[in-house]
């Protein structure tokens, strides 16, 4: 069975929605990298191309192969939603914001895309990542990135999983035996 150890990222300490915004990560807990670095296995590296992905990836990288960042790894679009909060937000049309989170499904933020479309290209990137590699990896990626692919491995639909937390510097492992996805650890902090 193959593993994909996700790690979300180091915190951005932003007020306002983050999707592709690239905004950088603080890696100011060297006690909590170390922790993590040494918590994971010692296989390949790859990692969102946004800054703040691309940074913590660096970070607990050590002697470990590192794979070309990829996009397809990046948090939802939130369109023109990104860097507001969500009090400016349902200030201006609050039909629209809770209509997305009701159902991030088949809403989206304007110039955004849809929860499922955000899972969906997932997916596709790591299928395509499994297609290419041997064995375990080691995702450095987002909060919606990660929950979308505990969506997969759990077969539910996403209001199932939206409470579930995905803390930054935490560490969410998936099995894959070639045809079905397993869930071994959801936020762990090591």
């Amino acid at each position: 069975m193959r593993r994909l150890w996700w790690v979300r990222h180091a915190p951005t300490y932003q007020k306002g929605m983050v999707g592709w915004s690239d905004v950088p990560a603080f890696l100011d807990d060297a006690a909590a990298i170390a922790r993590l670095a040494t918590h994971l296995p010692a296989v390949p590296v790859v990692s969102s191309d946004l800054i703040r992905c691309v940074a913590t990836a660096d970070a607990i990288q050590q002697d470990r192969p590192r794979l070309p960042h990829h996009p397809g790894l990046r948090e939802i679009n939130f369109g023109a939603w990104e860097l507001r909060t969500a009090a400016e937000l349902d200030a201006e049309d609050p039909m629209l914001m809770r209509a997305f989170w009701g159902d991030p499904s088949s809403n989206r933020p304007p110039e955004g895309e849809t929860w499922d479309e955000m899972r969906d290209r997932v997916g596709t990137a790591v299928d395509g990542l499994l297609s290419i590699t041997t064995g375990d990896l080691i995702l450095v990626a987002h909060f919606g990135t990660i929950l979308g692919q505990v969506q997969r491995a759990r077969g539910c639909d996403v209001q199932a999983v939206l409470g579930q937390k995905i803390d930054n510097l935490s560490v969410t492992c998936l099995g894959f035996d070639g045809s079905d996805w397993q869930e071994q650890s959801v936020n762990h902090i090591p």
